[in-house]
């Protein structure tokens, strides 16, 4: 590593792997580190597409036909690309996205055989991702034995958080068994704190919230820069409503359901992590794309429930801070999405926050008025940047 080299940052889901190479330099420092290229192979596990980018964005390489049917087949398929591509660094480590850590990791850790188990164990508490993770770190390791890898934590963010925000109103034996409110997202809202200052020109605010808007939703209140309340809980099914999952429900409800139509936990869990949400609610799909196209008022009273979901979580996150200086949308909708970014800022204006309509049209980043009280920004998410920034911090120690 004294001459520096490629990071590989992995980020593994149910059927595809994006991926970002960096280029570190000797001293594997934070300010070395610059981005290569990125891309992701997906259509895991059938025949897939394989698509790359320069570090601008430009296409340098697309096939929609390749054989990915398995993990391990679109990382030996991504491995090799990179050996033979012109201008990529020799790899010297990868950095994993791995959603759940447990009451156990609370920072990045070097990876080794025994870790690997312990993360599998904790593959009940996040069904949907962390298997995933756990399978591209185990082809990572067979593929290439000797590369050292590092896991980053999406739950480690949220670990300052004071108890009393991490309750659940169980009884005390669940809290020693390791049931808790979590929260998730915790790479992307890092990554948000360390480019505020770079997007705005200002420092990171005291009482910062961040909506992290995708298929996967979540908001978080960030004081002094450290979280200390999520919308998400023990799992990543809880706060506001999703691509296609719930978000927030009476579980009361839930037994209602289960009893009436007599499903079992693993149809319940398919309820509410693959049937609802945008999806449920509107009966036409989870992208928030084809929702804003629609007429049909299903499609409206989804997006409306949505946003109203994001008010009221953003007006709980402000009493845990104690007041609102600025808020963040990011992710896919967060990034994209005007008229959900229009709805949610005007909802909030008791809040002190003034929309600019023509900025916000624009796509920001600062879409609330200059004299605005509370701020309001829009900050792409650029997770790989925090994993490769952990991985270095972990391999130069």
């Amino acid at each position: 590593m004294a001459d520096g080299g490629g990071i590989l940052v992995l980020n593994a889901g149910s059927s595809s792997i994006k991926f970002a190479v960096f280029a570190v330099g000797a001293l594997i420092a934070d300010a070395e580190a610059s981005l290569v290229l990125k891309g992701q192979v997906e259509g895991i596990p059938a025949n897939g597409r394989f698509r790359v980018f320069d570090a601008d964005g430009s296409v340098r390489h697309d096939d929609a036909a390749i054989d990915v049917s398995g993990h391990d087949a679109a990382l030996s398929h991504l491995l090799d690309w990179l050996e033979a591509a012109d201008g990529v660094p020799g790899l010297v480590g990868a950095g994993h996205r791995v959603v759940h850590g447990g009451t156990a990791f609370t920072e990045p850790v070097l990876i080794t055989p025994k870790l690997v188990d312990e993360l599998a164990a904790l593959e009940p508490l996040a069904p949907l991702h962390q298997p995933h993770n756990v399978a591209a770190i185990r082809a990572m390791s067979a593929r290439r034995a000797g590369l050292a890898q590092v896991a980053c934590f999406d739950t480690s963010f949220h670990a300052t958080q004071p108890d009393v925000a991490r309750q659940t109103g169980l009884p005390l034996r669940y809290w020693k068994q390791g049931i808790r409110r979590y929260g998730f997202h915790g790479l992307s809202y890092e990554a948000i704190i360390e480019l505020f200052p770079v997007v705005t020109g200002r420092p990171v605010p005291e009482r910062l919230v961040v909506a992290h808007l995708g298929n996967g939703a979540s908001m978080c209140a960030i004081q002094d820069g450290r979280s200390i309340a999520t919308t998400m809980g023990f799992s990543t099914v809880d706060g506001i409503p999703m691509g296609t999952r719930s978000g927030a429900i009476d579980p009361g409800a839930l037994v209602h359901i289960a009893l009436k139509e007599d499903l079992d936990a693993e149809g319940l869990l398919d309820l509410i992590y693959e049937g609802s949400g945008l999806l449920g609610m509107s009966g036409i799909g989870a992208d928030m794309r084809t929702l804003l196209k629609s007429d049909a008022p299903e499609a409206a009273e989804a997006i409306e429930f949505f946003c109203y979901r994001i008010n009221r979580e953003l007006g709980s996150l402000t009493a845990a801070l104690g007041g609102l200086d600025a808020v963040v949308f990011t992710g896919g909708i967060g990034e994209n999405a005007g008229g959900v970014r229009q709805t949610v800022c005007k909802h909030a204006d008791w809040l002190g926050v003034e929309l600019d309509e023509e900025s916000n049209g624009k796509g920001g980043p600062m879409i609330s008025r200059p004299e605005s009280r509370v701020s309001a920004w829009v900050i792409p998410a650029e997770e790989e940047r925090a994993i490769v920034r952990h991985t270095c911090r972990v391999l130069a120690a």
